[in-house]
């Protein structure tokens, strides 16, 4: 009875990821899936064996061992006894109601006296179905081959002629000399195949998840120790079987406590909360451990250990101090430098100039990343009295607290393993008498805003490791993306460190609310971009065909997007030794794709498609058309001084102007 089938017709040309299913029964069924496998040559490799029940397993068992088999399809008793002993899904061909009825019909056709013999059980609505019809049709269930001989055999004996059933119950009674309706239908088979290879497909995408991750955790530099809830290691890497001097393959199964003396679980087994930096001493070495709790379907089953040896760590140290410091303590930039042709960016120009030179106070900036809250920062330094003094900035978000604290307030000498001797000057003790900028100030934790406060209220700090307060003369100027006064009330950031550095506010307006400077902008970086590359003289007419482009960009990424784009279509010019043409400069607006429509920021459109009227009357494409004459005659104006040396005089007398309007029109401030 036992036979092998070739795989389909075109298997041998699939790759060797694709999914192999084994199509499986001894009896009727085979044609059928004969039939329908050729479908699935070009998604699968199936594969068709003539058997059943222990010689069918038996092969089946030796090709899951081998890596040749993914998912089984059967179907009645033989899938039954198969999905109860094979690694692998068993995915069984189901009886819908269509092949039942269709069944029934072609069985009264042959005879009156029909039978149908279902494996395991005959339903309830099954029997109502029959008796509301008034269907005349003996209704059998069996578990076992046994138990379905013997039904036919009753069967036979009380006068039925026709019986409907699955393969080997049409096989008996062929035997048994009946006539044999197959229950199933072609379409009953494709939807088992259909469900066979979606598990297939599930499983190799599992199956490469499962590998990238293994992958991952093998070239990790830090080792990951996994346990399960007793404590015992479930999973450990390379690098974690090299710091605890382990094999891993002997540790997984142990208690943690003997692979890695030394080496706790802390409360993140007892409680399911994680705990980070803890520093244990292991197999005599410092290791800074990451405790996180490991969740299933919702519930614990375990936790993931992190370790950091301390020495990569203490380079690490190094590296951040001279990526935070990479550059100058001076600011370079000045207000009178910003570009503020928008009656916002005047404004803001103002508001900075007052409160630079007239108060001390700690100034909050939030805006939008690239929108130049670190360039407004140096202006108000170098407008204050400070001026001469360090001006200093950090990134809160770059470093971890730990880090960030002996950043922010130095450290003694011994204060943890690789500290310097004589220990090291904070950035508050480097910025004494100036400015200190915290960039990203809201991704500070929660411990370290406590430390900060305090500083800001006593005006004096204390090193890590270190007793005698240090008195500091800092201001502080904290910028941020976020809204501090949500993240307040969220109790994400504390409600007094807020309020001590909301004194005064400042918001950059991002770029999409300022069309004005969208020009003013363009035409200063533009010709200074061409001229770095030696290709000045395209700059007039880059900037005529670039600017209307420019203007309809919604520019999410602010400034510093349009200072990319512009460097972007200098280059365009440099390959093209011209000015490019429309599409090539809207390619480079959007290089990826991805353009961003216009934020809510920006006026609406009315149904005709034209933009809406603003409050003032004036629409968004009258107030960028002036924007566009005014960006040109700002270049005629600068190339003018340029080719003066800067004299304004001569300047002014060339282009027939007073060097009052010259001034008012450099300045911006010429009335509208």
């Amino acid at each position: 009875m036992s036979s092998s089938s070739p795989p389909a017709a075109t298997a041998p040309l699939m790759p060797r990821a694709a999914p192999v299913i084994h199509a499986v029964t001894g009896y009727g069924l085979f044609e059928s899936l004969r039939q329908v496998a050729p479908e699935f040559a070009d998604r699968a490799r199936v594969e068709l064996l003539h058997d059943a029940f222990e010689s069918a397993l038996a092969s089946l068992a030796q090709a899951v061992a081998q890596g040749r088999c993914d998912v089984v399809v059967a179907s009645g008793s033989n899938g039954a006894f198969l999905r109860t002993r094979l690694p692998v899904p068993v995915v069984l061909v189901q009886v819908g109601g269509y092949d039942l009825m269709t069944a029934l019909a072609r069985a009264r056709e042959l005879s009156r006296h029909v039978a149908v013999v279902l494996h395991h059980e005959v339903s309830a609505s099954l029997r109502r179905f029959m008796g509301v019809f008034d269907l005349d049709v003996e209704l059998r269930a069996y578990d076992t081959p046994e138990d379905a001989a013997r039904c036919i055999r009753e069967l036979a004996a009380q006068g039925v002629e026709v019986v409907v059933g699955a393969g080997m119950v049409t096989d008996y009674a062929k035997k048994a000399g009946l006539t044999a309706v197959l229950l199933y239908s072609l379409d009953s088979v494709r939807a088992a195949m259909e469900t066979a290879l979606a598990i297939a497909r599930a499983q190799y995408e599992e199956r490469t998840r499962r590998d990238r991750l293994d992958l991952v955790l093998r070239h990790l530099n830090d080792g990951v120790v996994a346990i399960d809830m007793q404590g015992r290691i479930t999973t450990m890497n390379p690098a974690a079987a090299r710091i605890l001097g382990a094999a891993a393959s002997q540790a997984v199964g142990q208690p943690l406590a003997e692979a890695a003396p030394g080496l706790t679980p802390g409360p993140v087994l007892a409680r399911g909360a994680p705990e980070l930096g803890r520093v244990e001493d292991v197999r005599g070495q410092a290791l800074v451990v990451d405790a996180v709790p490991l969740y299933e379907a919702g519930a614990q089953t375990g936790a993931v250990l992190t370790l950091h040896p301390s020495q990569p760590l203490e380079h690490a140290v190094g590296r951040l101090r001279a990526h935070s410091h990479r550059r100058s303590r001076s600011a370079r930039y000045t207000l009178n430098g910003l570009i503020a042709v928008s009656a916002p960016m005047r404004e803001l120009v103002h508001r900075c100039e007052v409160l630079a030179r007239n108060s001390d106070a700690s100034v909050l900036i939030q805006g939008e990343s690239g929108s130049g809250k670190e360039v407004v920062a140096q202006g108000i330094h170098r407008a204050s009295r400070r001026h001469a003094r360090p001006f200093v900035a950090i990134n809160c978000g770059a470093f971890p607290e730990q880090l960030l604290e002996s950043e922010l307030f130095g450290y003694e000498e011994g204060a943890f393993t690789g500290a310097r001797r004589q220990g090291k000057a904070g950035l508050f003790e480097a910025a004494d008498g100036g400015t200190l900028l915290l960039d990203e100030v809201g991704e500070m934790p929660l411990p370290l805003q406590t430390r900060l406060l305090r500083a800001l209220q006593e005006k004096e700090i204390t090193r890590v490791g270190g007793i005698d307060a240090i008195p500091v003369d800092v201001r502080i100027i904290a910028a941020t993306h976020r809204d501090l006064g949500a993240m307040a009330r969220q109790g994400q950031f504390r409600h007094d460190l807020f309020y001590r550095l909301h004194i005064l506010q400042i918001r950059v307006p991002p770029l999409r609310e300022r069309p004005e400077d969208i020009a003013a902008l363009a035409a200063d970086l533009l010709p200074a971009a061409l001229e770095r590359i030696g290709a000045r003289k395209l700059a007039p007419d880059v900037l005529r065909a670039a600017l209307p482009l420019l203007m309809e960009h919604a520019w999410p990424g602010n400034v510093r997007e349009l200072e990319n784009v512009i460097e972007r279509m200098a280059l365009e010019c440099l390959l093209a030794d011209a000015v490019p043409p429309a599409a090539t400069l809207r390619g480079v607006l959007d290089p990826s794709g991805l353009a961003m429509s216009e934020p809510s920021g920006a006026a609406a459109l009315d149904p005709s498609g034209d933009a809406a009227p603003s409050s003032d009357g004036v629409s968004r494409g009258a107030r960028r058309l002036g924007a566009l004459q005014r960006a040109t005659e700002l270049h005629h104006i600068r190339e003018a001084l340029r080719a003066h040396g800067g004299n304004q005089a001569a300047a002014a007398r060339e282009l027939g102007i007073s060097r009052t309007t010259l001034w008012r029109k450099v300045r911006g401030g010429e009335d509208r």
